[in-house]
């Protein structure tokens, strides 16, 4: 099985490469295991951004997360990416996030999913 591409969503890019060097570092090495098939060590389903919107929870001297949706057969979608400051996460983070997904299922070509 050949690795799903990542395809960067808005800004995520340019956000990851603002982290630190340790937490790009990690947001690489679970990004990569998604690719491959594999589960990331630390994420969680975010129903409240769509349907298969996860994230992944980096955990360095700070915190920070990647949004992502990988349910579908064409690749990997990089929906946000932050850093987190507050217990909960920012609405704002969120809403940027729902944002982007929503714009990725209309921009999609019509395929049935997984």
């Amino acid at each position: 099985m050949a690795d799903k591409p990542l395809v960067w969503l808005g800004s995520s890019l340019a956000r990851v490469r603002r982290f630190p060097q340790d937490a790009r570092a990690a947001t690489g090495f679970q990004l990569r295991w998604l690719q491959c098939g594999l589960t990331p060590n630390d994420w969680k389903l975010v129903s409240s951004v769509g349907p298969g919107a996860c994230e992944i929870r980096i955990r360095t001297a700070l915190e920070h997360r990647i949004l992502y949706v990988a349910k579908f057969a064409e690749a990997i979608y990089v929906l946000h990416a932050f850093e987190k400051k507050t217990q909960p996460t920012p609405l704002s983070d969120i809403e940027l996030a729902i944002g982007r997904y929503d714009d990725l299922i209309r921009r999609r070509p019509s395929r049935k999913e997984p």
